[in-house]
């Protein structure tokens, strides 16, 4: 009997020493501190990115796709003084430069990641350049030398000649009747400038003058022409019959695609010879 009291009071004591040791545990875990707000840990963080494109219709233009993760809001700065809190935003610059646009991508927990790139404005460079065939009138082809140039609607087609010529072996011809044309379409781009230059000489006697012009698309109507001209200039240098002055015409070419150049000449015989035309850069 002695020894099962033994054993029960050893039990008992085994069973004190775990509750307390269990209180204590419980106790010392009530007095440690609860996490304050934002301190768990985050185990997806946001991360800030984005790409961007330049309009083809406006170069100002950029329209910015967000490609950030685990973010629920925004913060654009475009970096010319404006903002943004929208997720795929577009933005039109006033002013061409360079611009470092910085994106803040945060998260529900607060945290944030910053994402920059650095956007460039310029004016797009054209790499088209029109082209005026056989512009020395040195090309035989099946017309003579006369390729290109031709356009009965609107005049007789003018006459080739290999003396005197200001580049190359041939010039055209324009005899003093006033009666020949020389005629060429070609391709440009709208709302761009261009200058079309051109070599000339004429008889000194009698006065007259080479008129050379550039209309506005297609023209086969002689009544149409001065309606259609863009801008044309008239030559008047007889000092030498045999050297050859260079004349422009400088042109916009509007809402036209196509342009013609047209010459003749009034009163006296001339001669005409190596044109060109570039862009001309604002």
């Amino acid at each position: 009997m002695q020894k099962f009291k033994d054993i029960y009071s050893k039990y008992l004591n085994t069973r004190y020493l775990s509750l307390l040791v269990l209180s204590l545990f419980v106790i010392t875990a009530c007095q440690e501190e609860l996490p304050d707000v934002g301190s768990v840990p985050d185990k997806t963080p946001p991360s800030a990115n984005f790409s961007f494109t330049l309009s083809e219709a406006n170069y100002k233009e950029v329209s910015f796709s967000n490609l950030s993760l685990s973010a629920i809001s925004y913060s654009w700065d475009f970096g010319d003084g404006t903002t943004s809190t929208e997720k795929s935003p577009t933005h039109t610059y006033a002013q061409d430069g360079d611009y470092t646009v910085t994106l803040i991508a945060k998260d529900k927990l607060e945290v944030t990641n910053t994402y920059t790139a650095a956007v460039s404005i310029a004016a797009p460079v054209s790499t088209f350049t029109p082209e005026i065939l056989n512009p020395g009138f040195d090309e035989e082809g099946s017309d003579s030398f006369r390729d290109n140039w031709r356009n009965g609607d609107l005049g007789g087609v003018i006459q080739i000649t290999s003396s005197p010529v200001q580049g190359g072996e041939k010039a055209a011809k324009l005899p003093s009747a006033g009666d020949r044309i020389g005629y060429q379409l070609i391709t440009v781009e709208r709302n761009k400038q261009y200058t079309v230059s051109f070599y000339y000489t004429m008889k000194t006697s009698p006065a007259g003058s080479i008129k050379v012009a550039i209309l506005a698309g297609n023209v086969t109507d002689p009544t149409q022409i001065d309606a259609k001209t863009i801008e044309s200039v008239t030559v008047n240098d007889q000092t030498d019959a045999n050297a050859y002055v260079q004349g422009t015409v400088s042109f916009n070419s509007g809402d036209n695609a196509q342009v013609a150049i047209y010459f003749t000449n009034t009163g006296v015989e001339g001669r005409i010879d190596s044109f060109s035309i570039e862009e001309k850069q604002n």
